[in-house]
């Protein structure tokens, strides 16, 4: 075989790997999102987009819907989501969760080899959606926060998450 037969070879290789490596198949997904700093926060949902399975938040809080899709990449491994040092829930393939907060701003975070953050501003009696994506790592999947909308999560057909989460361990914990 020479040369002329290997550039096709390599191209088709990257097509077929390229969409493999991320866990959206869409090009704008395989661009990683910057690990730190405030994300623009997601559109809240409106009563006037049709009937959800989200129930509305109790009266003077609000609330977000962590989800995350099924897929293959990454389905063997769940995640933690954290406000502050505290585990608020925890992902795994094809799950969601709901957090009801009091209005203003939360960071809230997930980690594995990195931490991914991001920063919203709740507002009460409206439900804001966060869509939980795993990228290549270099030895376990990255997970990521990413604002969301709810026409997205209710077209997945996701199951309540039964997942303990797990805190964060103190810093003199981590020295052991």
């Amino acid at each position: 075989m020479n040369l002329r037969h290997l550039v096709p070879l390599a191209i088709l290789a990257a097509s077929v790997a390229g969409p493999a490596m991320s866990q959206d198949a869409k090009p704008e997904a395989a661009t990683p999102a910057p690990a730190e700093g405030p994300a623009q926060p997601p559109a809240p949902a409106s009563a006037a987009t049709g009937a959800s399975a989200i129930a509305p938040p109790p009266a003077g809080k609000g609330q977000v819907v962590f989800f995350r899709p099924s897929n293959l990449m990454g389905m063997a491994l769940s995640f933690s989501v954290h406000e502050g040092e505290k585990g608020i829930g925890k992902l795994g393939n094809g799950s969601y969760f709901v957090h009801v907060a009091e209005p203003g701003q939360h960071l809230f975070t997930i980690q594995s080899e990195v931490t991914d953050k991001l920063t919203l501003e709740i507002d009460a009696g409206e439900t804001y959606y966060v869509k939980q994506t795993i990228g290549v790592g270099v030895v376990a999947g990255r997970p990521r926060l990413t604002p969301s909308e709810q026409v997205e999560f209710e077209r997945l057909k996701l199951k309540a998450s039964s997942k303990k989460p797990t805190d964060l361990k103190a810093k003199s914990d981590k020295a052991d």
